[in-house]
């Protein structure tokens, strides 16, 4: 879902307000696109143009190379390379990885390398990559400890790390709700409780520096979702719209913004960690 935001965010920087509410700049995206995807997901804390921080406390750098490990169609790789970085964008999915090539071909990229790769092991040299982003991945994979000795191996020492995986309290609800095939291969094989995800970064020799949650409105949205019986594709069902329109005159009243952060720490989408690979190893 965060993939449409890439050419909304890319075409305008939006400054955050002292009160933490929605971004004064936001009047100045056509209506059209004005929509919660836009509002709910930068007051989450993504794509910061203003600060260039992919996400709140992950600084994109020109001088950065970036590994975008399961890139899917590189809203992050994209953010990336439009603050001038060597972007490294990898994903299982050979169409993909040749999509995101395309898209960031004329980008401010100081350089591209597209990886097709299963991850076993990642095509690349020890200690190769300054910042690391594995946005849920870690679900779907085989042996999340393997992945991420691999993921350790290609970071130099020092590099940052941001790294995110559904959170426990939707997954459980999902469940209930959704289709086996939700957690059956190649989608969601396993649910991380959060201190079994944090213990997995821990044990990999990284040391978090961050850990937070978020995705109230893409929890509910997802269970609203299987009783639409449609494709995962617009147009959407009224039953989504209605959602959308709900969450945004929320968002747009003057405690919309504590609202939200109170119900993202009830029932978020996703857990999030950004940690470091120690410099002494």
């Amino acid at each position: 879902m965060l993939s449409k935001l890439k050419n909304i965010f890319s075409r305008t920087a939006v400054p955050h307000d002292s009160a933490g509410s929605a971004p004064a700049a936001l009047n100045s995206v056509p209506e059209a696109e004005m929509d919660s995807t836009l509002t709910d997901t930068y007051l989450s804390g993504w794509f910061r143009h203003e600060t260039g921080e992919l996400f709140e406390g992950f600084m994109i750098n020109p001088e950065d190379s970036i590994l975008d490990i399961g890139c899917g169609d590189g809203p992050f790789a994209h953010f990336c390379a439009e603050r001038g970085a060597e972007v490294i964008f990898a994903d299982i999915d050979a169409t993909k990885v040749a999509a995101v090539s395309e898209m960031l071909k004329h980008s401010k990229a100081r350089a591209i390398l597209p990886l097709v790769t299963d991850a076993k092991p990642i095509p690349l040299a020890d200690n190769r990559v300054s910042k690391v982003i594995a946005m849920e991945v870690l679900e779907h994979v085989e042996d999340p400890r393997d992945f991420m000795r691999e993921l350790v191996r290609v970071a130099k020492p020092g590099c940052l790390f941001l790294l995110t995986v559904p959170d426990p309290v939707g997954e459980n609800v999902q469940r209930t709700l959704a289709p086996p095939s939700y957690f059956e291969p190649p989608n969601h094989i396993r649910v991380f409780e959060r201190t079994d995800f944090e213990r997995l970064v821990v044990e990999a020799g990284l040391v978090i520096e961050r850990r937070t949650s978020y995705g109230f409105y893409w929890s509910l949205w997802w269970f609203f979702f299987w009783a639409c019986k449609q494709d995962l594709s617009p147009p959407w069902h009224p039953l989504l719209q209605s959602w959308t329109q709900t969450w945004n005159l929320l968002l747009s009243t003057p405690d919309g913004p504590r609202i939200k952060r109170a119900l993202d720490d009830a029932m978020p989408k996703s857990q999030a960690i950004i940690a470091r690979k120690p410099f002494d190893e």
